[in-house]
């Protein structure tokens, strides 16, 4: 083989591997937007089923209003983040306040029995385990992207185009991290 057919031979093999590497990292940050995507409609999904969870309990709970505006409050605050960790902070908050309406609830056996209530306690559960689920499924995109930004050869590629890393959903205190109790039986 001539020195210009190894020539070519090696800036095609140069090109296919910025090619590759170029498109790896595309596809795993979609990958890493796409999971976001799923946390947030989650995320809706509950803060569309608190306005209905406190309308419920309103007539149970009357002496009960600083618990609710807690969690009225707290789902303003989610609703407002912006970024990933003001998310992740706002929604701590907000299942804070929901673990702590939980133990109040205790207190209410006629609401315990409501069927109105009952429902959305299932809703609730149902949500909080697919909110659980996106936020897993996002902190393992965001590994694979990070990952990928930060090893060789790859790393070169994601600093010529920009290619930055993404921040993990995760729970600030060991407080947080304790899950809302949402069994009302």
């Amino acid at each position: 083989m001539s020195a210009f057919a190894i020539f070519i031979v090696l800036i095609l093999a140069i090109g296919l591997l910025l090619v590759s590497n170029y498109n790896s990292l595309v596809r795993l940050r979609n990958q890493v937007k796409n999971a976001w995507s799923q946390i947030d409609v989650q995320l809706k999904r509950r803060h569309d089923l608190i306005p209905n969870l406190i309308e419920t309990v309103k007539g149970y709970m009357s002496h009960e209003k600083e618990t609710l505006e807690n969690i009225t409050n707290a789902r303003s605050q989610a609703l407002k983040a912006g970024t990933v960790a003001e998310k992740a902070k706002a929604e701590s908050m907000l299942s804070g306040a929901l673990g702590r309406f939980n133990v109040v609830v205790e207190n209410y056996p006629d609401l315990k029995a409501n069927q109105n209530f009952l429902a959305l306690q299932e809703e609730l559960t149902s949500t909080e385990n697919k909110i659980s689920f996106a936020r897993q499924n996002y902190n393992d995109q965001v590994l694979r992207y990070n990952n990928k930004i930060e090893m060789f050869p790859s790393n070169i590629i994601a600093g010529m185009f920009n290619f930055t890393k993404e921040e993990f959903f995760e729970i600030e205190t060991a407080e947080e991290r304790e899950v809302p109790k949402v069994d009302f039986k």
